[in-house]
Protein backbone atom coordinates (compact mmCIF):
# COMPACT_ATOMS: atom_id res chain seq x y z
CA UNK A 1 0.00 0.00 0.00
CA UNK A 2 0.86 3.51 -0.88
CA UNK A 3 2.36 5.23 1.76
CA UNK A 4 0.47 7.70 3.65
CA UNK A 5 -2.70 5.22 3.18
CA UNK A 6 -4.42 2.62 5.66
CA UNK A 7 -4.69 -1.03 4.80
CA UNK A 8 -7.45 -3.21 5.72
CA UNK A 9 -6.00 -5.06 8.76
CA UNK A 10 -3.88 -8.59 7.42
CA UNK A 11 -7.10 -11.16 8.40
CA UNK A 12 -10.02 -8.90 7.60
CA UNK A 13 -8.18 -8.33 3.76
CA UNK A 14 -7.25 -13.05 4.03
CA UNK A 15 -11.11 -13.26 4.62
CA UNK A 16 -12.16 -10.92 1.92
CA UNK A 17 -10.13 -12.93 -0.40
CA UNK A 18 -10.94 -16.12 0.77
CA UNK A 19 -14.85 -15.54 -0.04
CA UNK A 20 -14.05 -14.32 -3.27
CA UNK A 21 -14.92 -10.53 -2.26
CA UNK A 22 -11.72 -9.43 -3.38
CA UNK A 23 -10.55 -11.65 -6.48
CA UNK A 24 -7.11 -10.73 -7.63
CA UNK A 25 -8.17 -8.05 -10.27
CA UNK A 26 -6.70 -4.80 -11.16
CA UNK A 27 -9.10 -1.99 -13.31
CA UNK A 28 -6.21 -2.68 -16.27
CA UNK A 29 -6.54 -6.53 -15.97
CA UNK A 30 -10.80 -6.07 -15.79
CA UNK A 31 -10.92 -4.19 -18.55
CA UNK A 32 -8.50 -6.73 -21.10
CA UNK A 33 -11.02 -9.06 -19.49
CA UNK A 34 -14.47 -7.30 -20.29
CA UNK A 35 -12.61 -6.79 -24.02
CA UNK A 36 -12.15 -10.38 -24.81
CA UNK A 37 -15.40 -11.15 -23.84
CA UNK A 38 -17.23 -7.90 -25.48
CA UNK A 39 -14.71 -7.01 -28.62
CA UNK A 40 -16.79 -5.13 -30.56
CA UNK A 41 -19.24 -3.98 -28.38
CA UNK A 42 -20.04 -0.74 -27.99
CA UNK A 43 -18.60 0.62 -24.58
CA UNK A 44 -18.35 4.33 -24.46
CA UNK A 45 -20.48 6.46 -26.72
CA UNK A 46 -19.67 10.57 -26.83
CA UNK A 47 -21.19 12.65 -28.96
CA UNK A 48 -21.49 10.85 -32.63
CA UNK A 49 -18.33 8.96 -31.20
CA UNK A 50 -18.76 5.44 -30.11
CA UNK A 51 -16.02 3.32 -28.84
CA UNK A 52 -15.83 -0.19 -29.11
CA UNK A 53 -14.63 -2.42 -25.96
CA UNK A 54 -11.47 -3.82 -28.17
CA UNK A 55 -10.83 0.01 -29.03
CA UNK A 56 -11.12 1.27 -25.58
CA UNK A 57 -8.54 -1.47 -24.53
CA UNK A 58 -6.13 -1.14 -27.40
CA UNK A 59 -6.46 2.75 -26.71
CA UNK A 60 -5.87 2.91 -22.72
CA UNK A 61 -2.54 0.29 -23.88
CA UNK A 62 -1.23 3.09 -26.09
CA UNK A 63 -1.59 5.94 -23.19
CA UNK A 64 -0.05 3.06 -20.64
CA UNK A 65 3.13 3.35 -22.87
CA UNK A 66 2.94 6.84 -23.52
CA UNK A 67 3.06 7.69 -19.83
CA UNK A 68 5.05 5.63 -19.18
CA UNK A 69 7.57 6.90 -22.31
CA UNK A 70 7.23 10.62 -21.18
CA UNK A 71 7.99 9.53 -17.59
CA UNK A 72 5.45 8.72 -15.58
CA UNK A 73 6.28 5.57 -13.02
CA UNK A 74 4.45 3.15 -11.13
CA UNK A 75 3.11 4.97 -7.62
CA UNK A 76 3.56 8.40 -9.28
CA UNK A 77 -0.02 10.60 -8.79
CA UNK A 78 -1.66 12.23 -11.89
CA UNK A 79 -4.19 14.76 -11.16
CA UNK A 80 -6.71 14.44 -14.43
CA UNK A 81 -9.26 17.26 -14.64
CA UNK A 82 -11.33 16.51 -17.41
CA UNK A 83 -15.29 16.37 -18.42
CA UNK A 84 -17.10 13.77 -19.30
CA UNK A 85 -15.29 12.41 -22.21
CA UNK A 86 -13.98 9.19 -23.02
CA UNK A 87 -10.51 10.37 -22.52
CA UNK A 88 -11.12 10.90 -19.26
CA UNK A 89 -11.73 6.49 -18.71
CA UNK A 90 -9.49 5.86 -20.84
CA UNK A 91 -6.43 7.58 -19.59
CA UNK A 92 -7.60 6.03 -15.77
CA UNK A 93 -7.18 2.58 -17.46
CA UNK A 94 -4.18 3.59 -19.04
CA UNK A 95 -2.31 4.87 -15.63
CA UNK A 96 -3.40 2.00 -13.73
CA UNK A 97 -1.65 -0.31 -16.39
CA UNK A 98 1.45 1.28 -15.32
CA UNK A 99 0.94 1.37 -11.53
CA UNK A 100 0.53 4.90 -11.57
CA UNK A 101 -2.50 6.68 -9.22
CA UNK A 102 -4.87 9.00 -10.90
CA UNK A 103 -6.44 11.70 -8.62
CA UNK A 104 -9.88 12.95 -9.50
CA UNK A 105 -9.94 16.52 -9.95
CA UNK A 106 -13.29 18.53 -10.78
CA UNK A 107 -13.65 20.65 -13.97
CA UNK A 108 -14.99 22.95 -11.42
CA UNK A 109 -11.73 23.51 -9.22
CA UNK A 110 -9.71 26.13 -9.56
CA UNK A 111 -5.88 27.42 -7.87
CA UNK A 112 -6.90 27.11 -4.25
CA UNK A 113 -8.14 23.15 -4.19
CA UNK A 114 -5.94 22.36 -7.31
CA UNK A 115 -2.64 23.55 -5.52
CA UNK A 116 -4.16 21.87 -2.36
CA UNK A 117 -4.49 18.40 -4.33
CA UNK A 118 -1.07 18.90 -5.58
CA UNK A 119 0.93 19.60 -2.61
CA UNK A 120 -1.17 16.84 -0.32
CA UNK A 121 -0.68 13.91 -3.24
CA UNK A 122 3.09 14.88 -4.48
CA UNK A 123 1.64 14.85 -7.62
CA UNK A 124 3.99 14.75 -10.32
CA UNK A 125 1.61 15.38 -13.75
CA UNK A 126 -1.27 17.33 -14.21
CA UNK A 127 -3.50 17.03 -16.98
CA UNK A 128 -6.38 19.40 -18.24
CA UNK A 129 -8.59 20.17 -21.41
CA UNK A 130 -6.68 23.57 -23.15
CA UNK A 131 -10.06 25.24 -22.42
CA UNK A 132 -13.49 24.45 -20.85
CA UNK A 133 -16.62 26.66 -20.72
CA UNK A 134 -14.05 29.37 -21.75
CA UNK A 135 -12.14 28.87 -19.10
CA UNK A 136 -8.10 29.06 -19.70
CA UNK A 137 -6.96 25.91 -18.13
CA UNK A 138 -3.86 26.23 -19.70
CA UNK A 139 -2.68 29.53 -17.03
CA UNK A 140 -4.55 27.36 -14.26
CA UNK A 141 -2.37 24.71 -14.91
CA UNK A 142 1.06 27.39 -15.20
CA UNK A 143 0.22 28.58 -12.16
CA UNK A 144 -0.37 25.70 -10.20
CA UNK A 145 2.80 24.65 -11.43
CA UNK A 146 4.31 27.61 -10.43
CA UNK A 147 2.73 27.46 -6.87
CA UNK A 148 4.13 23.65 -5.90
CA UNK A 149 7.20 21.60 -5.76
CA UNK A 150 6.33 18.43 -7.42
CA UNK A 151 4.55 18.79 -10.70
CA UNK A 152 7.08 17.96 -13.45
CA UNK A 153 4.89 17.24 -16.41
CA UNK A 154 1.51 18.89 -17.51
CA UNK A 155 -0.65 17.25 -20.06
CA UNK A 156 -2.95 18.94 -22.20
CA UNK A 157 -6.43 17.65 -24.04
CA UNK A 158 -6.16 19.69 -26.83
CA UNK A 159 -3.70 21.51 -29.06
CA UNK A 160 -0.58 21.69 -28.65
CA UNK A 161 0.72 24.43 -26.03
CA UNK A 162 4.30 25.49 -24.62
CA UNK A 163 5.21 23.71 -21.78
CA UNK A 164 2.45 21.11 -22.13
CA UNK A 165 2.57 17.35 -23.23
CA UNK A 166 -0.59 16.93 -26.03
CA UNK A 167 -2.49 13.61 -24.78
CA UNK A 168 -2.27 13.07 -28.99
CA UNK A 169 1.67 12.89 -28.54
CA UNK A 170 1.09 10.60 -25.34
CA UNK A 171 -0.59 8.20 -27.71
CA UNK A 172 1.84 8.65 -30.40
CA UNK A 173 4.81 8.23 -27.81
CA UNK A 174 2.92 4.71 -26.99
CA UNK A 175 2.50 3.45 -30.10
CA UNK A 176 5.91 3.59 -30.74
CA UNK A 177 6.84 2.23 -28.24
CA UNK A 178 4.61 -0.47 -28.58
CA UNK A 179 5.92 -1.34 -31.64
CA UNK A 180 9.51 -0.58 -30.85
CA UNK A 181 8.84 -3.20 -27.84
CA UNK A 182 10.56 -0.81 -25.35
CA UNK A 183 9.64 -1.23 -21.84
CA UNK A 184 7.42 1.58 -22.03
CA UNK A 185 5.20 -0.38 -24.43
CA UNK A 186 4.34 -2.86 -21.54
CA UNK A 187 0.81 -2.80 -21.44
CA UNK A 188 0.36 -3.98 -17.31
CA UNK A 189 3.21 -3.17 -14.74
CA UNK A 190 4.56 -6.54 -14.12
CA UNK A 191 4.54 -5.82 -10.11
CA UNK A 192 1.16 -4.63 -10.20
CA UNK A 193 -0.84 -5.80 -6.85
CA UNK A 194 -4.74 -5.21 -7.41
CA UNK A 195 -4.19 -4.19 -3.06
CA UNK A 196 -2.54 -0.91 -4.28
CA UNK A 197 -4.32 2.29 -4.65
CA UNK A 198 -5.76 2.35 -8.40
CA UNK A 199 -7.25 6.05 -8.07
CA UNK A 200 -8.03 9.05 -5.20
CA UNK A 201 -11.21 9.94 -5.47
CA UNK A 202 -11.99 13.26 -2.80
CA UNK A 203 -14.14 13.61 0.04
CA UNK A 204 -17.60 15.78 -0.83
CA UNK A 205 -17.78 17.74 2.28
CA UNK A 206 -18.15 21.53 1.96
CA UNK A 207 -16.95 22.68 5.61
CA UNK A 208 -12.65 22.58 4.49
CA UNK A 209 -10.56 21.63 1.28
CA UNK A 210 -11.47 17.99 -0.18
CA UNK A 211 -9.62 14.86 1.58
CA UNK A 212 -8.17 12.52 -0.62
CA UNK A 213 -10.19 8.67 -0.55
CA UNK A 214 -7.30 5.83 -2.06
CA UNK A 215 -9.49 3.11 -3.80
CA UNK A 216 -7.95 -0.08 -4.94
CA UNK A 217 -7.92 -2.61 -7.29
CA UNK A 218 -9.61 -5.04 -4.98
CA UNK A 219 -12.59 -2.54 -3.71
CA UNK A 220 -13.50 -0.63 -6.60
CA UNK A 221 -13.97 -3.55 -9.13
CA UNK A 222 -15.97 -5.30 -6.54
CA UNK A 223 -18.18 -2.29 -5.69
CA UNK A 224 -18.80 -1.17 -9.33
CA UNK A 225 -19.55 -5.06 -9.80
CA UNK A 226 -22.31 -5.59 -7.09
CA UNK A 227 -23.65 -1.95 -7.45
CA UNK A 228 -24.64 -3.85 -11.24
CA UNK A 229 -26.05 -6.66 -9.80
CA UNK A 230 -28.33 -5.10 -7.42
CA UNK A 231 -29.53 -2.59 -10.29
CA UNK A 232 -30.31 -5.97 -12.01
CA UNK A 233 -28.21 -4.58 -15.28
CA UNK A 234 -27.19 -6.76 -18.32
CA UNK A 235 -25.49 -5.99 -21.67
CA UNK A 236 -28.68 -4.87 -22.84
CA UNK A 237 -28.74 -1.55 -20.40
CA UNK A 238 -27.83 1.54 -21.13
CA UNK A 239 -26.11 4.28 -18.72
CA UNK A 240 -26.25 7.61 -19.26
CA UNK A 241 -23.31 9.19 -16.94
CA UNK A 242 -25.13 12.78 -16.31
CA UNK A 243 -23.17 13.83 -13.04
CA UNK A 244 -19.59 14.58 -13.76
CA UNK A 245 -17.95 10.91 -14.21
CA UNK A 246 -15.03 12.06 -11.77
CA UNK A 247 -17.72 11.30 -8.96
CA UNK A 248 -18.02 7.80 -7.44
CA UNK A 249 -21.85 7.98 -7.99
CA UNK A 250 -21.24 8.68 -11.97
CA UNK A 251 -18.10 6.32 -12.02
CA UNK A 252 -18.85 3.42 -10.29
CA UNK A 253 -22.30 3.00 -8.42
CA UNK A 254 -22.68 1.02 -10.81
CA UNK A 255 -22.13 3.89 -12.92
CA UNK A 256 -19.69 3.99 -16.39
CA UNK A 257 -17.55 1.03 -14.84
CA UNK A 258 -20.16 -0.89 -14.01
CA UNK A 259 -22.01 -0.57 -16.54
CA UNK A 260 -18.80 -2.07 -18.40
CA UNK A 261 -18.65 -4.99 -16.28
CA UNK A 262 -22.17 -5.97 -17.47
CA UNK A 263 -21.38 -5.48 -21.20
CA UNK A 264 -23.87 -2.50 -21.46
CA UNK A 265 -22.90 0.75 -23.32
CA UNK A 266 -22.32 4.33 -21.37
CA UNK A 267 -22.80 7.73 -22.53
CA UNK A 268 -21.38 10.55 -21.29
CA UNK A 269 -23.89 14.05 -21.25
CA UNK A 270 -21.83 17.16 -21.43
CA UNK A 271 -24.31 18.65 -18.45
CA UNK A 272 -27.06 16.92 -16.98
CA UNK A 273 -29.36 19.70 -18.36
CA UNK A 274 -32.53 17.95 -19.64
CA UNK A 275 -32.34 19.64 -22.66
CA UNK A 276 -29.08 17.72 -23.26
CA UNK A 277 -29.90 15.26 -21.84
CA UNK A 278 -33.45 13.63 -22.84
CA UNK A 279 -31.97 14.13 -26.78
CA UNK A 280 -29.50 11.25 -25.78
CA UNK A 281 -32.06 9.27 -23.89
CA UNK A 282 -34.20 8.94 -26.79
CA UNK A 283 -31.38 8.64 -29.77
CA UNK A 284 -29.22 5.91 -27.47
CA UNK A 285 -31.99 4.00 -25.65
CA UNK A 286 -30.96 4.89 -22.19
CA UNK A 287 -32.12 2.39 -19.33
CA UNK A 288 -30.39 3.65 -16.61
CA UNK A 289 -29.18 7.05 -15.31
CA UNK A 290 -28.18 8.76 -11.66
CA UNK A 291 -28.77 11.79 -10.16
CA UNK A 292 -29.04 14.28 -7.49
CA UNK A 293 -32.53 15.33 -6.46
CA UNK A 294 -31.84 19.61 -7.94
CA UNK A 295 -30.95 17.60 -11.00
CA UNK A 296 -34.38 15.53 -11.11
CA UNK A 297 -36.60 18.56 -10.03
CA UNK A 298 -34.94 20.05 -13.41
CA UNK A 299 -35.85 16.80 -15.24
CA UNK A 300 -39.85 16.27 -13.93
CA UNK A 301 -40.37 19.91 -14.72
CA UNK A 302 -38.84 19.86 -18.25
CA UNK A 303 -40.46 16.31 -18.67
CA UNK A 304 -44.09 18.05 -18.34
CA UNK A 305 -44.04 20.26 -21.63
CA UNK A 306 -40.80 18.56 -23.49
CA UNK A 307 -42.19 15.56 -26.29
CA UNK A 308 -38.83 13.91 -26.25
CA UNK A 309 -39.36 9.99 -26.00
CA UNK A 310 -38.11 8.88 -22.46
CA UNK A 311 -39.92 5.30 -22.29
CA UNK A 312 -36.25 3.31 -22.45
CA UNK A 313 -35.97 4.27 -19.19
CA UNK A 314 -36.42 1.51 -16.57
CA UNK A 315 -34.72 2.68 -13.54
CA UNK A 316 -33.25 6.31 -12.19
CA UNK A 317 -31.05 6.19 -8.76
CA UNK A 318 -31.49 9.24 -6.87
CA UNK A 319 -28.84 10.07 -4.08
CA UNK A 320 -26.60 12.95 -2.22
CA UNK A 321 -29.54 14.74 -0.54
CA UNK A 322 -32.64 14.79 1.60
CA UNK A 323 -35.87 13.98 -0.42
CA UNK A 324 -39.54 14.32 1.31
CA UNK A 325 -42.03 11.36 0.42
CA UNK A 326 -43.97 13.97 -1.64
CA UNK A 327 -41.32 14.55 -3.96
CA UNK A 328 -39.97 10.80 -4.48
CA UNK A 329 -43.57 10.02 -5.38
CA UNK A 330 -43.17 12.03 -8.39
CA UNK A 331 -40.05 10.83 -9.72
CA UNK A 332 -41.37 7.70 -10.76
CA UNK A 333 -44.38 8.43 -12.71
CA UNK A 334 -43.27 12.05 -13.65
CA UNK A 335 -39.85 10.13 -15.66
CA UNK A 336 -42.11 6.86 -16.49
CA UNK A 337 -39.47 4.63 -15.04
CA UNK A 338 -38.09 2.83 -11.67
CA UNK A 339 -37.00 5.04 -8.91
CA UNK A 340 -33.64 3.77 -6.72
CA UNK A 341 -32.87 5.75 -3.74
CA UNK A 342 -29.34 5.45 -2.89
CA UNK A 343 -27.13 6.31 0.00
CA UNK A 344 -23.55 6.40 -0.56
CA UNK A 345 -20.16 8.12 -0.75
CA UNK A 346 -16.79 8.45 -1.80
CA UNK A 347 -15.22 6.82 1.10
CA UNK A 348 -16.97 3.57 0.85
CA UNK A 349 -20.68 2.39 1.80
CA UNK A 350 -23.65 2.21 -0.62
CA UNK A 351 -27.09 1.75 0.28
CA UNK A 352 -29.80 1.10 -2.30
CA UNK A 353 -33.58 0.27 -2.38
CA UNK A 354 -34.33 -2.75 -4.25
CA UNK A 355 -36.52 -3.55 -7.26
CA UNK A 356 -38.65 -5.59 -4.94
CA UNK A 357 -38.72 -3.13 -2.12
CA UNK A 358 -42.40 -2.28 -1.01
CA UNK A 359 -43.11 0.87 -2.73
CA UNK A 360 -43.43 3.06 0.49
CA UNK A 361 -39.97 2.08 1.45
CA UNK A 362 -38.70 2.58 -1.86
CA UNK A 363 -39.98 6.32 -1.25
CA UNK A 364 -39.40 6.66 2.00
CA UNK A 365 -36.25 4.90 2.75
CA UNK A 366 -32.43 4.51 1.62
CA UNK A 367 -32.48 1.04 1.37
CA UNK A 368 -29.51 -1.34 2.49
CA UNK A 369 -26.16 -2.21 1.83
CA UNK A 370 -25.23 -3.66 -1.17
CA UNK A 371 -23.09 -6.34 0.09
CA UNK A 372 -23.48 -8.54 2.54
CA UNK A 373 -20.37 -8.03 4.20
CA UNK A 374 -21.25 -4.35 4.45
CA UNK A 375 -21.05 -3.29 8.71
CA UNK A 376 -23.46 -0.69 8.90
CA UNK A 377 -24.63 0.47 12.63
CA UNK A 378 -26.18 3.58 14.23
CA UNK A 379 -25.04 4.43 17.29
CA UNK A 380 -25.47 6.69 20.32
CA UNK A 381 -23.02 9.50 21.55
CA UNK A 382 -20.87 6.71 23.66
CA UNK A 383 -20.40 4.63 20.39
CA UNK A 384 -23.14 1.92 21.39
CA UNK A 385 -25.65 0.40 18.66
CA UNK A 386 -29.48 2.36 18.91
CA UNK A 387 -32.29 0.42 18.80
CA UNK A 388 -34.27 0.49 15.84
CA UNK A 389 -36.26 3.88 15.14
CA UNK A 390 -33.65 6.13 17.31
CA UNK A 391 -31.03 8.73 15.57
CA UNK A 392 -28.20 8.97 15.93
CA UNK A 393 -24.74 9.10 13.96
CA UNK A 394 -23.69 6.29 11.36
CA UNK A 395 -20.70 4.22 11.21
CA UNK A 396 -19.57 1.62 8.33
CA UNK A 397 -16.94 -0.46 7.68
CA UNK A 398 -16.79 -2.90 4.82
CA UNK A 399 -14.70 -4.48 1.83
CA UNK A 400 -15.34 -1.21 -0.02
CA UNK A 401 -15.33 1.50 2.83
CA UNK A 402 -11.81 3.01 3.81
CA UNK A 403 -9.82 2.80 6.18
CA UNK A 404 -7.63 5.93 6.22
CA UNK A 405 -7.82 9.48 4.45
CA UNK A 406 -4.49 10.05 3.02
CA UNK A 407 -1.60 11.86 4.71
CA UNK A 408 -4.30 13.11 7.37
CA UNK A 409 -3.39 10.79 10.50
CA UNK A 410 -4.77 13.01 12.90
CA UNK A 411 -7.94 13.26 11.16
CA UNK A 412 -8.33 9.93 10.90
CA UNK A 413 -7.85 9.66 14.25
CA UNK A 414 -11.02 11.38 14.93
CA UNK A 415 -12.73 10.10 11.81
CA UNK A 416 -12.37 6.25 12.62
CA UNK A 417 -13.36 4.47 15.65
CA UNK A 418 -10.59 2.20 17.09
CA UNK A 419 -12.04 -1.11 15.58
CA UNK A 420 -12.30 0.66 12.25
CA UNK A 421 -16.04 1.88 11.64
CA UNK A 422 -16.00 5.13 9.63
CA UNK A 423 -17.55 8.06 11.05
CA UNK A 424 -20.29 9.21 8.16
CA UNK A 425 -21.07 12.41 10.21
CA UNK A 426 -24.47 11.19 9.32
CA UNK A 427 -27.34 11.48 11.51
CA UNK A 428 -29.23 8.38 10.70
CA UNK A 429 -31.47 5.73 12.13
CA UNK A 430 -33.13 2.12 11.01
CA UNK A 431 -36.49 0.88 10.17
CA UNK A 432 -37.59 -2.01 11.85
CA UNK A 433 -37.42 -3.52 8.35
CA UNK A 434 -33.57 -2.81 8.74
CA UNK A 435 -33.76 0.25 6.01
CA UNK A 436 -31.93 2.85 5.89
CA UNK A 437 -33.43 6.33 6.79
CA UNK A 438 -30.75 9.57 6.29
CA UNK A 439 -31.94 12.43 8.90
CA UNK A 440 -29.20 14.50 7.95
CA UNK A 441 -25.77 15.62 9.10
CA UNK A 442 -24.28 15.98 12.60
CA UNK A 443 -22.86 19.80 11.52
CA UNK A 444 -26.34 20.80 10.14
CA UNK A 445 -27.75 19.92 14.01
CA UNK A 446 -28.62 23.39 15.37
CA UNK A 447 -28.06 24.06 19.16
CA UNK A 448 -30.62 26.27 20.05
CA UNK A 449 -30.42 27.16 24.16
CA UNK A 450 -29.26 23.88 24.62
CA UNK A 451 -31.90 22.05 22.22
CA UNK A 452 -30.51 19.98 19.39
CA UNK A 453 -32.62 20.63 16.47
CA UNK A 454 -32.18 18.74 13.05
CA UNK A 455 -32.32 21.32 10.23
CA UNK A 456 -33.82 18.26 8.42
CA UNK A 457 -36.57 18.21 10.34
CA UNK A 458 -37.72 21.82 10.16
CA UNK A 459 -37.28 21.42 6.31
CA UNK A 460 -39.62 18.78 5.97
CA UNK A 461 -42.75 20.60 8.08
CA UNK A 462 -41.63 24.10 5.76
CA UNK A 463 -42.55 21.94 2.70
CA UNK A 464 -45.49 21.00 3.80
CA UNK A 465 -46.48 24.66 3.79
CA UNK A 466 -48.67 25.52 0.63
CA UNK A 467 -46.73 27.80 -1.62
CA UNK A 468 -42.95 26.48 -0.17
CA UNK A 469 -41.26 24.97 -2.94
CA UNK A 470 -37.73 24.57 -1.58
CA UNK A 471 -36.53 24.61 1.89
CA UNK A 472 -33.32 24.70 3.44
CA UNK A 473 -32.55 25.17 7.03
CA UNK A 474 -28.96 26.55 8.34
CA UNK A 475 -27.99 28.02 11.93
CA UNK A 476 -27.15 31.07 12.44
CA UNK A 477 -24.94 32.80 15.80
CA UNK A 478 -27.09 34.42 18.69
CA UNK A 479 -25.28 35.96 21.48
CA UNK A 480 -28.02 34.75 24.01
CA UNK A 481 -29.02 31.25 22.20
CA UNK A 482 -25.73 30.45 20.65
CA UNK A 483 -27.37 29.61 17.68
CA UNK A 484 -30.84 30.45 15.69
CA UNK A 485 -32.66 28.59 13.61
CA UNK A 486 -32.97 30.33 9.82
CA UNK A 487 -35.31 29.15 7.21
CA UNK A 488 -33.91 30.10 3.26
CA UNK A 489 -36.92 29.48 1.73
CA UNK A 490 -38.51 29.47 -2.15
CA UNK A 491 -41.70 30.17 -2.68
CA UNK A 492 -44.39 30.00 -5.58
CA UNK A 493 -46.50 33.37 -4.53
CA UNK A 494 -46.36 35.83 -1.94
CA UNK A 495 -44.16 34.69 0.70
CA UNK A 496 -45.64 33.84 4.43
CA UNK A 497 -44.97 35.98 7.06
CA UNK A 498 -42.70 34.28 9.50
CA UNK A 499 -45.53 34.40 12.30
CA UNK A 500 -47.77 32.34 9.51
CA UNK A 501 -45.09 29.74 9.10
CA UNK A 502 -44.32 29.18 12.72
CA UNK A 503 -48.82 28.67 13.45
CA UNK A 504 -48.34 26.33 10.53
CA UNK A 505 -45.73 24.29 12.19
CA UNK A 506 -47.33 24.26 15.78
CA UNK A 507 -50.85 22.62 13.80
CA UNK A 508 -48.29 20.19 12.87
CA UNK A 509 -47.11 18.89 16.50
CA UNK A 510 -44.28 20.87 16.05
CA UNK A 511 -42.28 22.27 19.18
CA UNK A 512 -41.89 25.56 19.91
CA UNK A 513 -38.15 25.53 20.35
CA UNK A 514 -38.12 24.12 16.84
CA UNK A 515 -39.72 26.88 14.97
CA UNK A 516 -37.67 29.17 13.05
CA UNK A 517 -36.61 32.42 14.02
CA UNK A 518 -35.82 34.16 11.24
CA UNK A 519 -36.58 33.27 7.54
CA UNK A 520 -35.19 34.60 4.24
CA UNK A 521 -36.98 33.99 0.79
CA UNK A 522 -34.57 33.27 -2.15
CA UNK A 523 -34.98 32.81 -5.85
CA UNK A 524 -32.85 29.93 -6.18
CA UNK A 525 -30.26 28.01 -3.81
CA UNK A 526 -26.23 27.94 -4.23
CA UNK A 527 -25.59 24.85 -4.98
CA UNK A 528 -22.20 22.80 -4.38
CA UNK A 529 -20.23 21.20 -7.42
CA UNK A 530 -22.65 17.67 -7.05
CA UNK A 531 -25.70 19.89 -6.90
CA UNK A 532 -26.12 19.71 -3.33
CA UNK A 533 -27.32 22.85 -1.15
CA UNK A 534 -24.51 25.17 -0.47
CA UNK A 535 -25.55 25.86 3.19
CA UNK A 536 -22.39 27.47 4.19
CA UNK A 537 -23.27 29.75 1.81
CA UNK A 538 -26.55 30.39 2.73
CA UNK A 539 -25.45 30.87 6.52
CA UNK A 540 -22.74 32.99 5.39
CA UNK A 541 -24.94 35.16 3.36
CA UNK A 542 -27.85 35.48 6.28
CA UNK A 543 -25.22 36.66 9.17
CA UNK A 544 -24.04 39.38 6.97
CA UNK A 545 -27.42 40.76 6.64
CA UNK A 546 -27.42 40.39 10.01
CA UNK A 547 -24.64 41.98 10.68
CA UNK A 548 -26.13 44.74 8.05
Amino acid sequence: MLPGCTSWPAEVARGYREKGIWRGQTMGAMLAELAGRHRDRTALVHHDRRISYAELDAWADRLAAGFAAHGVARGERVVVQLPNTPEFIAIVFGLSRIGAIPVFSLVAHRATELTHLVRLSGATGYMVPETYRRFDHLALARQVQAETDTLRTLFVFGDRADGFVALSDVEAAGTAAREAGTAAGEALSPDADPSDVAFFLLSGGTTALPKMIPRTHDDYVYQSELAAQVCQMSAEDVYLAVLPVEFNFAFGCPGVIGTLQTGGMAVLADTPNPLDCFPLVERHGVTMTAMVPSVVALWLEAAEWNDADLSSLRLVQVGGARMTREFTARIGPGLGCSLQQVFGMAEGLLCFSHPDDPADAVLTTQGRPISPADEMLVVGPDGDPLPSGEIGELVARGPYTLRGYYRVPEYNARAFTPDGFFRTGDLARLTPAGDLVIEGRIKEMIIRGGDKISAGEVEDHLLAHPGVTAAAVTAVPDDLLGERICAHLIVDGPAPALAELKRAMHARGVADYKLPDTVRFVTEFPLTPLGKIDKLALAAAAASERKA
